[in-house]
């Protein structure tokens, strides 16, 4: 089916679109265009929503606004926002009277012309389906990223041809319930994460599972020989699979010995390159750039990889390197959003850092990550919704000692300013908070721009 198409099936339904954010506005726009009857529904309210607000009226847009935006929803079809799970009783009521709850993503997938690689996974998905869209257009493909990062794709699909390829990041938000077919898909890992949104960890750990129970044995799936999950999914898929791992051999996939990244095929290894010449640090990022390999065989020849991999400077907020002030180094990990994330970001650096942590709490426990701080950080500065159980995990760590030294700062400015002026010359100062920002900012961006802000003021 073509967009056109879809619009034409859709054009005598009454649409409602449930949060006007990043990816469902222009999703607004797009049906309003195209003559479409929707109304945009969002807990905000007129003067809250402002400029947006003024624009979407502009193009015929109806709203539902407020604490009851989710009252009423007497429509054909619903977009649900990502942050609104679909066992949330007023989506599974729009079920149960014959509507279709969907999303852009889902709609996405029905409609795409082109190969699609989707990555999903607790840690590291976003540096991984950055790599392989880097990967993608070092070979010469026309590349199209969406997701949780780039731009909402279905507004743009009607342009995209047969030869593209769209590599998309997929949340298990997005993911939940939701029924997708991707060429490739790549699951890094699995950890607890956003435990306050699904229903338990079995609920978050199947959501991932979305991603390829549609596949058939036409497409491949990418899975992590380490993780605990992954021979759950191997169980549950009808697809090819292919492995990555830091410690043996698969049968199909990539792995590293000695240092020397292989490529097995049926058993058969060739290598690719040295470990080493990875210009991003940290042994996450060998299993990000394995994965990406992995994910692209047989569209992206040797020598493109170890160019990109030798190349890639990263993402933004993923240890990123701020500055250099007197002789003290100021790294953003603002991505750091899980306990695992923190702690891998902590493994990835030579030298012990003063760390930056706190934020949102997502009720994952932090009992692990206290050992991690006291192991591998030289002092801890917290701030946030979670300071104090994260002090707690750390003093009740096994490694703790009364010479680890630990500064609760509840605004994050001055947590930032007490931690650069007790650096000295060598030091790492780090932000990588280990929870989500909504206690203090919109999103992690918003926290390692401010950071970053900070920084450079000094």
């Amino acid at each position: 089916m073509t967009f056109n198409e879809y619009i034409n099936s859709v054009k005598d339904k009454k649409i409602a679109v449930i949060g006007i954010g990043v990816s469902n506005k222009p999703l607004i726009e797009k049906l309003l265009s195209c003559g479409c009857d929707v109304t945009a529904c969002d807990k905000r309210t007129a003067e809250q929503l402002g400029e947006d607000y003024g624009i979407l009226s502009e193009l015929g847009a109806k709203f539902m606004l407020g604490d009851d935006y989710l009252e009423h929803l007497d429509f054909d079809i619903v977009f649900r926002t990502p942050g609104l799970m679909p066992f949330d009783p007023h989506l599974t009521a729009v079920s149960d009277r014959g509507g279709i709850v969907t999303s852009e993503m889902e709609v996405f997938f029905e409609l795409c012309p082109c190969k699609i690689v989707a990555i999903t996974g607790s840690d590291g998905k976003t540096t991984t389906t950055t790599i392989i869209s880097e990967l993608l257009k070092a070979q010469g493909y026309t590349v199209h990223l969406g997701g949780n990062i780039g731009n909402p794709l279905l507004c743009s699909v009607d342009g995209m041809s047969k030869s593209d390829v769209a590599v998309l990041e997929l949340s298990s938000f997005q993911l939940h319930s939701m029924s997708c077919k991707p060429d490739v898909a790549v699951i890094t890992n699995v950890s607890p994460n956003h435990l306050d949104k699904h229903k338990d960890y079995q609920d978050y750990i199947d959501a991932k599972s979305f991603i390829f129970l549609a596949q058939d044995s036409d497409n491949r799936l990418v899975l992590n020989s380490e993780n605990e999950f992954s021979e759950y999914y191997a169980e549950k898929a009808k697809s090819s699979i292919a492995y990555f791992s830091r410690v043996k051999a698969p049968l199909n996939g990539l792995y590293c010995d000695n240092g020397e990244i292989y490529r097995v095929n049926n058993g058969k290894a060739s290598k690719i390159m040295s470990s080493d010449d990875i210009k991003l640090p940290g042994t996450h990022n060998l299993e990000n750039y394995m994965a990406a390999f992995a994910a692209t065989e047989g569209l992206v020849d040797d020598a493109v990889c170890v160019k990109v991999a030798k190349e890639f400077n990263g993402v933004e907020h993923r240890l990123e390197r701020v500055r250099e002030k007197d002789g003290v180094i100021y790294i953003n990990d603002s991505i750091g959003t899980s306990p695992t994330r923190t702690a891998a970001g902590l493994h990835a650096l030579k030298t012990k850092p003063i760390l930056i942590a706190g934020g949102y709490d997502k009720h994952i426990p932090f009992d692990e990550l206290g050992d991690e701080i006291c192991l591998y950080a030289k002092s801890l500065y917290l701030t946030g919704s979670t300071s104090e159980k994260i002090l707690q995990a750390v003093k009740a760590s096994k490694y703790y000692t009364d010479d680890f030294k630990v500064f609760v700062i509840d605004d994050f400015k001055q947590a930032v300013l007490s931690a650069s002026a007790s650096a000295e010359k060598g030091d790492i100062v780090l932000l990588s908070p280990a929870c989500a920002a909504f206690d203090k900012f919109k999103n992690f961006a918003e926290r390692g721009r401010y950071f970053k802000q900070i920084v450079m003021e000094l």
